[in-house]
């Protein structure tokens, strides 16, 4: 046993562990200094014997949302890897990720944690010099901006990935208005606004100084999302979570409020987001979302989640007024004719049922899986939200399909 642990005595362990939680730093995971301390000490009450308890030891104390189990996973096995030394995994491991991850990395922020620039940043080769460190400038030139602009959310680096979700916060979304039931006073509309009108000729001895007249007061249409938070939209997800809920909070404090606004996250089930939507504070939304939802980056049942929808949230459709917006890449793994089914129900009780799919950033896509498909035929149209550029679109493409008097499915 005493050799075994002869490398942690030597100050190895300690080394390896504090790189291992930089580069999960640089993959975007929140980790901290008392962390990767925890980390080590928990190492030394499971053992070093074991690849899997050593996983499951640093998993416990490094990570603390679901979202980032699947970096985690990856990036250890990347990171870690050595075959002739896999029994004492983390005892005889070398000490810097450099060419390690041979095999390419799916993931963007686990690519660019094991890049071989980010390793010699991570273990210089000279030991005298102060660690570097890559910052983002908040003034971007054009061109990096145009660049942003246009790049697909999978795509990008963890660093750059921040910064698109800081700018996706600032889209505007006008979700647009009707005329609703109520009426006001106004100097222009139909029929005389009688209470308006005795009020001024009390003050102004019988006078009539301005002719006022009834006018229908516009309201926001009640708003429905639908997001899916399985494995292949997982940062798309992201995402569309802080646009969302800076679009919205910024539409409901203004005079002329949103009048609803539910959110539901679905993956194998149903999840209820509105709660956390009541946070004032995108950051904690989404703090607040990792906790709640139990199957995040998981699978799809579409299917299944509409039908928990007509069952404990139908209230939620307010009478055919309602816009749908359906997140998703359609790559159900449900009955197609469940989904058949929930989706007429669904089309019976709202104004319009929008497509939102990331897929669209492929200019050949067609919908041959088999909930996708389904999706198609169902909805009125599918619109593309894989970059800030279809973002910033998407308000008037909304405007454009409500405008319309047929519900023909097509892309926007």
């Amino acid at each position: 046993m005493a050799s075994e642990w002869g490398d942690a005595r030597r100050g190895k362990l300690a080394e390896n562990v504090v790189g291992f939680g930089r580069a999960l730093r640089r993959a975007g995971v929140a980790v901290d200094s008392e962390r990767v301390a925890n980390a080590q000490r928990a190492l030394m009450l499971a053992g070093l014997q074991s690849k899997p308890d050593v996983a499951a030891a640093l998993e416990a104390v490094l990570i603390s949302r679901q979202q980032d189990r699947a970096v985690f996973a990856e990036l250890f096995d990347a990171y870690f890897r050595d075959p002739e030394v896999a029994n004492k995994l983390l005892a005889q491991m070398l000490p810097n990720a450099e060419g390690k991850a041979e095999t390419p990395s799916k993931r963007p922020r686990v690519a660019q944690a094991l890049s071989p620039a980010v390793a010699q940043v991570a273990n210089p080769a000279n030991p005298d010099k102060p660690e570097q460190t890559v910052e983002f400038d908040a003034a971007m030139t054009a061109s990096t901006r145009e660049r942003l602009q246009q790049a697909d959310f999978n795509a990008l680096s963890a660093d750059e990935y921040h910064v698109v979700e800081r700018l996706a916060r600032e889209v505007s979304l006008p979700v647009p208005t009707v005329p609703s039931r109520r009426h006001r006073a106004a100097r222009m509309g139909s029929g005389l606004h009688w209470p308006k009108l005795l009020q001024g000729l009390i003050r102004h001895d019988g006078e009539v100084l301005q002719w006022w007249r009834h006018r229908r007061e516009p309201e926001s249409l009640p708003l429905v999302v639908l997001l899916d938070v399985s494995g292949s939209m997982e940062r798309y997800a992201r995402m569309l979570l802080s646009f969302l809920h800076a679009a919205t909070q910024r539409r409901a404090n203004r005079a002329r409020q949103l009048k609803r606004r539910d959110v539901f996250a679905f993956g194998t089930r149903l999840t209820d987001l509105t709660p956390a939507f009541a946070r004032r504070d995108t950051d904690a939304m989404l703090a607040e979302v990792g906790r709640v939802v139990p199957d995040f980056a998981g699978g799809t049942r579409l299917g299944d989640a509409l039908a928990t929808l007509r069952c404990a949230h139908a209230r939620r459709l307010v009478g055919r007024r309602s816009v749908v917006l359906l997140v998703s890449d359609g790559l159900d793994t449900g009955s197609s004719e469940a989904l058949e089914n929930e989706l007429h129900w669904l089309k019976r009780h709202s104004r319009r049922l929008l497509w939102l799919n990331p897929l669209l950033r492929y200019d050949a896509y067609q919908p041959l899986a088999g909930g996708a498909a389904v999706l198609h035929r169902h909805a009125d149209a599918m619109l593309a939200v894989h970059n800030l550029q279809h973002l910033r679109a998407l308000a008037a493409s909304i405007v454009t399909l409500l405008r319309q008097t047929q519900r023909p499915a097509h892309h926007l």
